[in-house]
């Protein structure tokens, strides 16, 4: 298979993007981002997060991205910015900022300078440690062919960005992982070996583990607020 990158940025909700808890999300941005026209300065881009392996639960968002940000960035197509916005979605899914829902509200997500590094001049989601990789990569090539995706693409700069690590680095670690004979590498494609899929168990209760959490904090919050 061909080592070309995805072209068709309707493709993003059809690639799986695994957050560091577990949780196997299918993120849909609707270009291009648009100025607010409220007299603020800011743009937004609409989206939907949907949650894999779930039954409909999804959380609507609109990306609200600062002046700060727009300085730095070179412009605000998706090849320019797709990776931060779908990171720092995942990020906020980590910290349990965002409720998935049947009918959730569109919750507005601030893409601000939270996520960057001035000092490096560079994105910054978190320095992830060759183990984190590994589970990361396992878990992202298990959902995508839990649910159907075909083949993954390892070599996504999104994810590489994601772990602060380099393309050829998390390559790298997916060819152990070959080797190691839990899934098949070919170029930067990867697909899951049937050793693999029989840690189901393991990945989906990872999954529902990481999902509790987040509802017991937004369950939390709600009583709060009675």
């Amino acid at each position: 298979m061909a080592n070309a990158e995805p072209n068709d940025e309707t493709q993003t909700s059809r690639r799986v993007y695994v957050t560091m808890t577990g949780l196997p999300l299918l993120i849909e941005l609707k270009w291009p981002f648009r100025h607010s026209g409220s007299g603020a300065d800011f743009w937004v881009l609409h989206g939907d997060i949907q949650l894999g392996n779930s039954d409909g639960l999804h959380s609507p968002v609109a990306v609200n991205l600062s002046a700060t940000v727009r300085e730095v960035v070179p412009s605000l197509e998706a090849k320019d910015v797709e990776g931060p916005v779908i990171n720092s979605l995942r990020k906020e899914v980590d910290k349990r900022q965002l409720e998935f829902l049947k009918s959730g509200k569109l919750v507005p997500v601030q893409f601000s300078s939270r996520y960057y590094d001035f000092k490096r001049n560079k994105w910054n989601f978190g320095k992830a440690s060759d183990e984190a990789i590994a589970l990361l990569i396992t878990r992202k090539v298990f959902w995508h062919t839990k649910l159907g995706l075909g083949n993954v693409w390892i070599g996504d700069p999104t994810e590489a960005l994601y772990a602060e690590t380099t393309v050829p680095s998390v390559l790298e670690i997916a060819r152990q992982l070959a080797e190691s004979g839990l899934m098949t590498l070919e170029g930067e494609w990867a697909s899951a070996n049937a050793s693999l899929m029989a840690q189901a168990e393991k990945f989906e209760a990872d999954m529902s583990a990481a999902l509790g959490e987040l509802e017991k904090k937004h369950a939390f919050e709600a009583g709060r607020k009675k």
